[in-house]
């Protein structure tokens, strides 16, 4: 391997996200001098990082060799595999390619970012379509996910045959989407698969994850048995099959549809302006929705994951133009994604709190995952017979689990990698070779920014300890601002006694310390900083000002 990592003669895989965690996806294949990209997602912070929404895989190793970039491949329009497209595709340069669904909210986020033309953005029309893209030949396979067109890529090399998952589940059922089928899955197995690069999300489950034409009986029984009663169904946005769902639960049940939520609205328009939702009732708008009895409504909102800016969090809080009161009733008809547990428990605690009955998934079945179980990963492993299984999408659990559960279906190949790791599958024997730089950036305002720098770790600093400005300015006594420190009514004898120390603290210097505005800057910093934790316990970060002062680099 050469020390730039230029992919020679042989077909490299490498994850600079989404290997090692559930989320901001970002997978490489390397051969024969080229780098292909498949899938450019993010993640959400999730309280991980003070101030910050938004979360990208660090992507300086391909940014140093966009000159061998050739194309980004997207396999669905889950913000875990596009969403960090519209941040990172200009200053890439390379193509894009996704089929029609995905291409349409790709490229409006393209357009809100100003990037619309000039991204080159390539629509796959067909299924099964096939592109040659440098020495890959890529087919795209629809497999059944929880949204419109999710895909699986075969991959074509000289050196052997990857077929890559994406987000996958085996269903007969799938209300939207035709997947390929057990018998074309047998032949692909028939011509050689190298590799079996696989979703590793719902490994632990031992059952399969169920059809999403099972879940339609569920929500019809579901809100049948709620005759009279003003019913909510919050679900994921992009489940344009649970969509069609609850479109056909409400005409069949006598109830118009009400839709709250912008993600809800942008979905379905992208799905209607792809042939999807073609008989999608025309839901009605707050204030007539408001004015039908109670049980001749359905509503469908956003926010069944505890966002707190979402229509179910404000219908909750009451600031919200849809009302709803004792009696009624709220679906979840979605699962709790991990870490968002407390913020689901406080919305459902405020409803039930005004008496609003709640119906899980645990309690009735309208919910199913789009991720396989263990089941489903032992079938495409029989129906594929891959030489070697590359585990992905999952925390590492999830990915030692994998590589168990295909070593004992007989792939005698298992290579559990992180993100970083180049893994070399063929030629010769496949394994790690090197490791590469890889970590997370953060959207911070308008800036994208090491999740590991300065800014973050202060943010992180004076969320926990609290922090104190010291401003000295000749001939008055310090004056003091502390914000985030719990001393309440002991605040003016603490201001008092810190004011004591910094002037004991500076008076204390001698020689050319007393003149010298770091030293004294210093000085007072840490008799503030120690008068803190003997008031409070917290170590607050302090800021010295001396108005009219010239100093150095700051002491630490």
């Amino acid at each position: 391997m050469k020390k730039n990592y230029t992919p020679e003669n042989e077909l490299l895989f490498l994850a600079l996200g989404g290997s090692g965690e559930i989320g901001m996806n970002v997978n490489l294949y390397g051969c024969d001098g080229k780098w292909l990209m498949v899938d450019l997602g993010m993640t959400f912070s999730g309280g991980e990082y003070p101030g910050v929404d938004l979360v990208f895989a660090d992507l300086e190793f391909i940014e140093e060799r966009t000159r061998d970039l050739i194309g980004i491949v997207l396999t669905h329009a889950h913000e875990d595999h596009i969403g960090a497209v519209p941040y990172f595709a200009g200053e890439l340069g390379v193509p894009l390619y996704a089929t029609p669904f995905t291409a349409d909210l790709v490229a409006r986020k393209l357009e809100e970012a100003g990037l619309l033309g000039k991204v080159k953005l390539n629509i796959i029309e067909e299924d099964h379509g096939e592109i040659d893209i440098g020495p890959f030949t890529i087919t795209y396979l629809p497999l059944a996910h929880s949204i419109a067109e999710g895909n699986a890529l075969l991959i074509d090399t000289p050196y052997g045959r990857v077929f890559h998952t994406g987000d996958w589940k085996l269903d007969d059922d799938p209300i939207i989407g035709e997947p390929t089928t057990e018998e074309e899955l047998r032949a692909i197995g028939d011509e050689g698969v190298l590799a079996l690069v696989c979703d590793s999300t719902n490994v632990f489950n031992a059952n399969p994850s169920g059809s999403e034409g099972a879940v339609y009986k569920g929500l019809m029984e579901e809100v049948a048995r709620h005759s009279g009663k003003r019913v909510l169904v919050t679900t994921f946005a992009s489940n344009v099959a649970r969509l069609q769902t609850l479109g056909e639960v409400a005409r069949e049940t006598g109830r118009q549809l009400c839709v709250a939520g912008r993600s809800l609205d942008r979905i379905i328009e992208v799905a209607q302006d792809n042939g999807y939702l073609e008989d999608f009732p025309t839901p009605v708008d707050f204030n007539t929705a408001m004015k039908l009895p109670r049980g001749e409504v359905l509503i469908l909102a956003t926010g069944g994951q505890g966002e707190p800016r979402a229509a179910l969090s404000r219908i909750a809080d009451g600031n919200h133009q849809i009302e709803l009161v004792s009696g009624d009733v709220v679906l979840f008809s979605s699962r709790q994604i991990p870490g968002n547990e407390i913020a689901i428990g406080k919305i459902q605690n405020q409803l039930a709190g005004r008496g609003i009955e709640l119906v899980t998934d645990r309690q009735s079945f309208i919910h199913v995952s789009g991720h396989p179980g263990r089941p489903e990963l032992e079938a495409l492993y029989d129906w594929l017979r891959p030489e070697v299984l590359v585990p992905v999408h999952g925390e590492m659990r999830h990915m030692r689990e994998q590589a168990r559960v295909g070593k004992a279906a007989g792939i005698a190949k298992n290579i559990v990698q992180s993100n970083g790791d180049i893994v070399r599958i063929a030629p010769g024997a496949p394994g790690k070779i090197a490791e590469v730089r890889h970590g997370r950036l953060v959207l911070d305002g308008d800036i994208i920014a090491p999740a590991d720098g300065e800014a973050i770790a202060m943010r992180r600093r004076i969320a926990g300890e609290g922090v104190i400005v010291v401003v000295l300015a000749r001939g008055e006594s310090p004056a003091l601002e502390v914000l985030g420190l719990p001393l309440d009514e002991d605040m003016p004898e603490f201001i008092e006694e810190a004011q004591n120390d910094i002037l004991t603290a500076i008076g204390k210097l001698k020689g050319r310390d007393a003149s010298d505005p770091a030293a004294v800057q210093e000085a007072a910093r840490l008799a503030a900083r120690r008068a803190a934790r003997r008031w409070s316990g917290k170590s607050p970060q302090v800021r010295v000002v001396m108005p009219g002062a010239r100093t150095g680099a700051p002491r630490r």
